[in-house]
């Protein structure tokens, strides 16, 4: 239960400290009066949204503090975190916000240690529900009315969706892992086709040596001239060694010159040098012309070989140009070509065992979504048979509401579309939520629906930001029994205008605006506590709108209640207020007697004990 909120500097607020008590709590005031900067400040203190707009104008801080009685499972709570809890056994949530350029910076605390969001999220589940204006609008949406349906179902509905998220997340890398190998398998086909036509062709091919080619080359330059290279080695060896025409040789002029040396070296010894020379290039002339004379009757023509050479040669080239473009690198292609093949026989796990592990995956999701749908479906029938009779109260005697689930493709959240349908009037049909129920139907059906949830639930603290509006008359008369009977489980706060829920309050405030003009001297300052920081850049001459809000006595009750109802406290005014008073107690007394009934003959409800994060977060 929440017992105070602080407020300091917060929007229009400058210094504010409320205490609320048990039961009903009812904020009323003028429109724009600033009931919602309160609420605003309570949601900010429990890790809400907060812009640069929540730091009153000329301050460079805001800080907002709520605090709240202890339970058993907010000890456990704090416990867990590592939190100590306080002398007085209550829990405080601070939130400082911190102004920037243009952003804002903010620190939570809880009980003076410092947490986290995820931590703030956490105990915010625990400790309040916000119905927030315009809620009624997102009513028609399947995806909050699916949310809802689940966070009524209770513990186990809440852990299945959890299984089947699970189950769908390694569904779904099952199924990428799966379609990646499938276009690997693909790729790989391809590729092994196209290895496999290059290893045949370079195995034709039989590369063997890198100047393969180049010695082709020189062979086929032999073979296509080996006329013409016997005619000239013929004629090298007429002039080495044997000239048929008459004429000397080389080796005979060689010969007549190492015979005359020879005669010389009789009488010169110094001649020996000379004829050494002479006599052994006689021999290397001699040896040239028998070995030209060999070269040159070993030369054949030979057609088929130079075919043969030429048709290797153009082989080669071809294969050069495809996979060169020398034939060293075509060589080293075939062995990379011989390596791949190999690994592209062997690729790893097989199609067959991934598919096998999908469809195993997919088959345990729907085991598990069809679980889920089964949980849902019982979660339906008791949520239809008790918002049903939490409407009939609210004046909406024959109503009629199903939760219709449909089958749909399996998802993170399951394989159900929800829809509520719903029937204000006899004898119409059931159609969807958001396309029958109009502005006040919707208020009600929010109202049923938040008080369904909080039979379920163990919040301390529920809020909500004019609930009634759109309603007047009895059905305004039926919203406010049902905000009470909220009160006898939860503790409730509620913004309104209409004078019938207010008249139903155990507690009163009263929400205004107030000009503060030090120039008319002390009179409507606010008192500012000791500890508070001043306003940077504030004047001392500023003149300055602040709220306030007074805790009423059972006499500024009556006028309140007047000038809701007549717009001012004359004598008429205040006679309805006095009856509204009296009918408001005799309500309660009503409900006090018909609450100690129906706890005797309690309806049987989905176990749980908290909502999930999630569905509170949203309302």
């Amino acid at each position: 239960m929440l017992i105070s909120l602080q407020i300091e500097n917060f929007a229009l607020v400058d210094q504010l400290d409320l205490e609320f008590g048990t039961g009903l709590n009812v904020l009323t005031g003028e429109t724009g009066a600033g009931k919602s900067i309160v609420l605003d400040a309570l949601d900010a203190a429990l890790g809400g949204r907060v812009t640069v707009r929540a730091i009153r104008a000329g301050a460079e801080r805001a800080l907002v503090e709520a605090t709240f009685d202890l339970d058993p499972s907010l000890i456990t709570w704090l416990s867990e975190q590592q939190i100590e809890l306080v002398d007085d056994m209550t829990l405080v949530c601070s939130r400082e916000v911190i102004a920037g350029r243009g952003t804002v910076r903010s620190r939570s605390r809880v009980n003076g240690v410092l947490v986290n969001k995820q931590q703030m999220e956490s105990l915010r589940d625990r400790l309040l529900e916000i119905t927030a204006q315009g809620q009624t609008m997102l009513l028609g949406q399947p995806a909050l009315q699916r949310e809802w349906l689940d966070g009524f179902g209770g513990t186990e509905l809440i852990q299945q969706r959890e299984k089947v998220a699970a189950a769908y997340s390694a569904t779904q890398q099952a199924l990428q892992a799966l379609e990646k190998r499938r276009q690997f398998e693909q790729q790989r086909l391809q590729q092994l086709d196209l290895f496999e036509y290059q290893a045949k062709e370079l195995n034709a091919a039989n590369l063997q040596e890198p100047d393969e080619l180049e010695q082709l080359e020189q062979e086929r330059q032999r073979l296509s001239h080996s006329v013409e290279l016997q005619q000239q080695s013929y004629q090298v060896y007429q002039a080495l060694y044997q000239n048929d025409s008459g004429a000397d040789a080389c080796a005979d002029l060689l010969g007549t010159a190492e015979g005359i040396l020879s005669d010389m070296l009789r009488y010169d010894p110094q001649i020996q040098p000379v004829l050494d020379l002479v006599s052994d290039a006689l021999a290397q002339v001699e040896e040239a012309g028998r070995q030209i004379n060999a070269y040159g009757e070993s030369l054949e023509t030979d057609p088929e070989r130079l075919q043969a050479v030429e048709e290797r040669i153009v082989q080669l080239k071809q294969i050069c140009r495809k996979y060169g473009p020398t034939l060293a690198e075509a060589i080293a292609h075939s062995q990379r070509v011989q390596r791949e093949l190999e690994e592209l026989s062997s690729s790893g796990q097989s199609l067959d065992v991934l598919e096998k592990n999908y469809q195993e995956r997919q088959a345990e999701l729907l085991r598990d979504c069809s679980r889920l749908t089964e949980l849902r479906q019982a979660a339906a029938q008791a949520l239809e048979a008790l918002l049903v009779r939490e409407l009939k109260p609210l004046a909406m005697d024959k109503v009629q509401f199903k939760v219709d689930i449909a089958p749909s493709q399996p998802s993170p959240t399951g394989a159900d579309r929800i829809t509520f349908l719903f029937s204000p009037n006899p004898g119409e049909g059931l159609q969807p939520l958001s396309e029958t129920a109009s502005g006040g139907e919707m208020s009600r059906f929010l109202l049923a629906l938040k008080a369904c949830f909080s039979q379920v639930d163990s919040v301390g603290t529920m809020v909500f930001d004019e609930i009634d509006v759109g309603v007047s008359g009895r059905v305004a008369q039926a919203i406010a029994e049902k905000l009470h009977q909220l009160s006898q489980r939860h503790q409730v706060i509620c913004v309104t205008h209409q004078p019938i829920v207010a008249a139903m309050a155990d507690s009163h405030f009263r929400v205004g605006k107030q000009v503060i003009d030090p120039a008319a001297g002390k009179k409507g300052r606010s008192k500012k506590r000791d500890d508070a920081p001043d306003a940077i850049g504030q004047s001392s001459s500023e003149v300055r709108t602040v709220v306030r809000v007074a805790l009423l006595n059972e006499q500024q009750r009556r006028e309140e209640l007047a000038q809701l109802a007549g717009g001012k406290s004359d004598q008429d005014a205040m006679a309805f207020a006095d009856s509204l008073l009296a009918q408001a107690a005799h309500a309660r007394h009503t409900i006090a007697q018909s609450a100690t009934q129906s706890g005797r003959m309690a309806t049987k409800l989905p176990s749980k004990a908290s909502r999930s994060k999630t569905l509170q977060s949203q309302g």
